[in-house]
């Protein structure tokens, strides 16, 4: 989910620093008018996620360029699979192969990524979570990645929800005033998560009108005891230290979600190559 006017304003940016005063090789080697033919394949198995983008990057730079999409962003596909076909202006598709690579690998990484921790967590009542650990500039496109590789979004932003911190409740002097802060200048359809790290915290959020109650580093065993705690009467989000190998002990707690930022931050780029198509 992203609006192409704010990914307009990002890959004028993104062209901008890679091709600075113009592209040498491109202008030196190539006759201004020659035509190239490319297909860009996955070099491995992969979920798609960001094949628009990619495709807006040729466009945007030139629109003259014919850009033939062959997947949609959620697809599986396999080694060797053609993700796009891109023919016209030999200088100019050449010039934005590394920016469009570049963003679709990027992207669909995050995309497999995710999908292995939402599947070790199948058959348990927890959603996966993304966080606001994101790249500076990329929020919109990682945050769509996630949920092309089956993932859920967190807040898209600050302005998005009320998360109180530990350094928010310091100021405020406890859970119940900084509840009863928020709620009181709040917009009505507007969620307040709290945060805590021990068990009487969670006593203290469940005694406030509090909608999301955050474990944040909390053992397995305190966790558990916290879902029975709460026992329904908000939802229970568990985070901090999430790994592929500790998320199904966590989910199988009984949370209703699970929050973690290695599905970006430690997301490996997949391997996607522009090759001549003729």
């Amino acid at each position: 989910m992203y609006d192409r006017f704010a990914v307009d304003r990002l890959i004028d940016l993104w062209l901008t620093e890679d091709i600075g005063y113009c592209d040498l090789t491109a202008q030196t080697m190539i006759d201004a008018e020659d035509v190239g033919s490319f297909v860009m394949n996955a070099r491995e198995p992969v979920i798609v996620a960001g094949i628009d983008v990619a495709a807006r990057v040729f466009a945007r730079y030139d629109p003259t360029l014919r850009v033939d999409v062959r997947v949609r962003d959620g697809e599986h596909v396999g080694k060797g699979a053609i993700l796009l076909a891109v023919r016209g202006n030999a200088r100019s598709i050449l010039t934005a192969e590394r920016t469009a690579l570049n963003i679709v690998q990027r992207m669909c990484g995050i995309a497999n990524e995710t999908a292995k921790y939402a599947k070790a967590i199948e058959g348990t009542k927890a959603r996966l979570l993304d966080s606001r650990k994101t790249t500076p500039g990329l929020r919109m496109l990682e945050k769509h990645a996630v949920s092309c590789g089956g993932g859920l979004n967190h807040r898209l932003g600050l302005d998005n929800g009320v998360m109180i911190k530990d350094n928010h409740i310091a100021v405020c002097g406890s859970i119940k005033a900084a509840v009863a802060r928020a709620r009181k200048k709040l917009p009505v359809l507007t969620k307040i998560e709290v945060e805590c790290d021990r068990l009487d915290q969670v006593a203290e959020a469940l005694q406030t009108d509090v909608d999301v109650i955050m474990l944040d580093n909390m053992s397995v065993v305190d966790m558990a005891e916290a879902v029975k705690m709460v026992s329904g009467r908000a939802k229970v989000e568990a985070s901090g230290g999430i790994r592929l190998e500790t998320i199904r002990p966590i989910a199988e707690t009984g949370v209703d979600y699970i929050s973690t930022s290695k599905i970006m931050q430690s997301a490996p780029a997949v391997d996607i190559g522009l090759d001549d198509g003729e």
